[in-house]
C-alpha cells in the first residue's frame, strides 16, 4: 500500500459542535403565514427542503405546515412573543433538545455518507431536509458546496459526534 502525502494543517474534514441558539418549530396553515412571516421579521419557505435566511434568523420548511425557526440565543423571548395572538399556530421551543455538528472541508460528503443513504452531493447549496443518520432523526442543512450542519436530538448527539469524528480520522488517513 502506498501512502499518499497528506497536509496535516488542512484536514480534509472537520467536525465542530455548534454553540446553542434559539430554536423552534413552528406549525400553521398557509393562510396564515404572511402574518407570521411579518411578525417573525423572517420569510418562511413555501417549499419542502427550502431555507430562507434573514437578518439573524433562519427558517427551513420541513413539512407543508411545518418550519424549523433558528435564531441567536438572545432572540428566543422576541420569537416566543411575536406570534401572541395574531393567528393560530403551535410554536414549541426546541432550543435544548438538540445539538448542532458542522460538518466542513472537501470531505464532507464522504463523512456524511457514513450515516446517510442518500445522495447527498444532490442537495442544492442553502437547502435543508429532515433526514436520518445512522437511525437517528436529524436535520440537515447544506451550507455552502462543503459545509454542512447536522442537528440531532441531545440524547443521540454522543453517538453521532462519536462516529463523525471517527470518520473524520479515518478519512484524514486515507482510509
Amino acid at each position: 500500500m502506498t501512502a499518499h502525502p497528506r497536509s496535516l494543517a488542512q484536514p480534509p474534514v472537520t467536525v465542530e459542535v455548534l454553540p446553542p441558539a434559539a430554536r423552534f418549530s413552528l406549525r400553521l396553515r398557509a393562510e396564515a403565514r404572511p402574518v407570521a412571516e411579518t411578525a417573525l421579521a423572517l420569510p418562511l419557505p413555501d417549499r419542502i427542503g427550502r431555507r430562507s435566511v434573514g437578518a439573524t434568523r433562519q427558517a427551513i420548511c420541513l413539512g407543508p405546515d411545518e418550519w424549523w425557526i433558528d435564531a441567536p440565543a438572545a432572540e428566543a423571548d422576541a420569537i416566543r412573543s411575536a406570534l401572541d395572538g395574531l393567528v393560530p399556530h403551535a410554536l414549541v421551543e426546541i432550543t435544548d433538545r438538540e445539538i448542532t455538528f458542522q460538518i466542513d472541508g472537501p470531505g464532507a460528503l464522504d463523512l456524511l455518507a457514513i450515516g446517510i443513504a442518500r445522495d447527498l452531493s444532490r442537495l442544492e447549496v442553502g437547502r435543508g431536509a429532515r433526514t436520518v443518520f445512522d437511525g437517528v432523526q436529524a436535520v440537515l442543512v447544506r451550507e455552502a458546496e462543503h459545509r454542512f450542519t447536522l442537528s440531532v436530538w441531545r440524547s443521540f448527539a454522543p453517538h453521532v459526534g462519536e462516529l463523525l469524528e471517527q470518520g473524520a480520522r479515518e478519512i484524514a488517513l486515507g482510509l
